[in-house]
């Protein structure tokens, strides 16, 4: 069996016009507070990051410009004293070997590495003296090159003996002085790395205090910079906190259907201008709103009127060729019946012009209907109507019930032709009241 079912859900609120209290005007520059004292919330967050970039910043920026300068004194010394080791040992075995050979007739002076060796360690000699920052190590590497020209006018002599065809003997001469220089050589490049050692000892130790006195500062400094943070914030966020608050409280106010609280100035520049537009939109929201409600209680005072423009008249006519067909049968106790029921039932309907009624009058008048329908198609038609007394006292609009039932007959039990039923329901459920129409119909199609 088919059945078509129809819901109608309801709830039962009071309703009430909306409050046509004025709009708070906009606050007035001179109501609010002194203008030095009105920053905008980007004036006041910047001027927080300023002060606290100053205060961690400000004795950073002197303390790293003097441990800066200990570091590149440091880092210079250390290469200076690694460009130190590679000479040490380096000038002595290369240039003994060298000339050795030379004298010895293995190499050609001409052709061998004497001045490559001697123009390698000038050159690091050379820079060593520029980079270094000390004036006594300057002076040190200052006797150092003094004493490579001697080494260097040595090897020019052995150069000169052997083109002038001297002895075995007599270049042998020359290159025990040339070992004995080179040994000087060598000897000044120690003496100058011990001193460069020495004095990354103390450069250590001016960087190590440096570092502390950093590390003193930086912890005075961060706390400082956390006490200021803490009051800035707590400032701050209370200026943003409480009108934002304030907005808040009235949008949870407006949310509950209440239109009248109204944000108040503050001395933040962007809340302020908030809260004025805030007033300004409610107060165009109070407005629109009073006037869509107007508007939808006059569409539905129209589509009722409408509705009832179309049932009444339908039905009324059909009623009626329905009590001349009885009379002419002279059924006269059914005809009683039928007038009696048509007469409660536009006694509902017109209701004194209201469009609001009863659950209790919706049921009569829904139970007058189907009463003089049932007299119409008399054995294909019953009826069952159940509804809780604790609901009969709600209002509802009025002829919600009658569209429906009235589709249950003609669509549903109508073409059926045979025993159809029609039930018609209402009860509570909570906070909301469920209407229902059932039938045992075949359906719309």
């Amino acid at each position: 069996m088919v059945q078509k079912r129809s819901l109608f859900r309801a709830t039962t609120e009071s309703t009430g016009a909306l409050s046509s209290a004025p709009m708070m005007a906009p606050v007035e520059p001179s109501a609010r507070l002194l203008p030095h004292l009105n920053l905008s919330l980007r004036s006041k967050m910047l001027l927080a990051f300023s002060v606290l970039i100053l205060i961690l910043g400000i004795p950073y920026i002197f303390l790293a410009i003097p441990i800066l300068q200990y570091q590149g004194q440091y880092n210079r010394i250390i290469d200076n004293i690694t460009a130190a080791n590679s000479i040490n040992g380096y000038i002595k075995f290369a240039i003994d070997a060298e000339m050795w050979d030379i004298i010895a007739g293995k190499e050609d002076f001409y052709t061998a590495d004497q001045y490559a060796i001697l123009d390698d360690v000038d050159a690091k000699l050379a820079i060593m003296r520029e980079t270094s920052t000390s004036q006594r190590g300057k002076l040190k590497l200052r006797v150092i090159q003094n004493t490579m020209n001697t080494l260097r006018r040595d090897v020019e002599r052995v150069g000169a003996q052997i083109s002038a065809g001297a002895t075995f003997d007599e270049n042998m001469v020359l290159l025990e002085r040339i070992r004995w220089v080179s040994e000087l050589v060598e000897e000044g490049v120690q003496d100058y790395m011990l001193f460069e050692v020495n004095r990354t000892e103390q450069q250590y130790r001016a960087l190590e205090a440096g570092l502390q006195q950093w590390i003193y500062v930086s912890v005075i400094g961060m706390l400082v910079a956390v006490a200021f943070s803490i009051a800035a914030a707590l400032r701050i966020s209370r200026s943003i906190y409480l009108p934002i608050k304030k907005l808040h409280d009235v949008t949870t106010t407006i949310a509950r259907e209440d239109l009248e609280p109204l944000v108040t100035s503050d001395n933040v520049d962007e809340i302020t201008e908030l809260g004025m537009s805030f007033n300004i939109m409610v107060g165009k929201v109070r407005e629109l709103l009073a006037a869509k409600m107007q508007e939808q209680e006059n569409l539905k005072k129209a589509e009722l009127r409408v509705l009832q423009a179309q049932i009444n008249p339908h039905f009324l006519y059909n009623t009626l060729d329905t009590i001349i067909w009885m009379v002419e049968s002279k059924r006269t106790a059914q005809v009683v019946d039928l007038v009696r029921a048509l007469s409660r039932f536009f006694r509902i309907s017109l209701s004194k012009g209201e469009d609001w009624i009863t659950i209790g009058e919706e049921f009569e008048h829904v139970s007058s209907y189907l009463a003089i329908q049932k007299i119409r198609y008399r054995d294909i038609l019953d009826y069952q109507i159940d509804v809780d007394e604790t609901i009969l006292s709600a209002t509802i609009l009025k002829l919600t019930l009658q569209p429906l039932v009235e589709n249950a007959l003609y669509h549903g039990i109508k073409n059926k032709r045979s025993g159809g039923v029609i039930r018609v329901r209402g009860r509570a459920a909570g906070t909301a009241i469920h209407l229902e129409v059932e039938d045992n119909g075949i359906g719309m199609t």
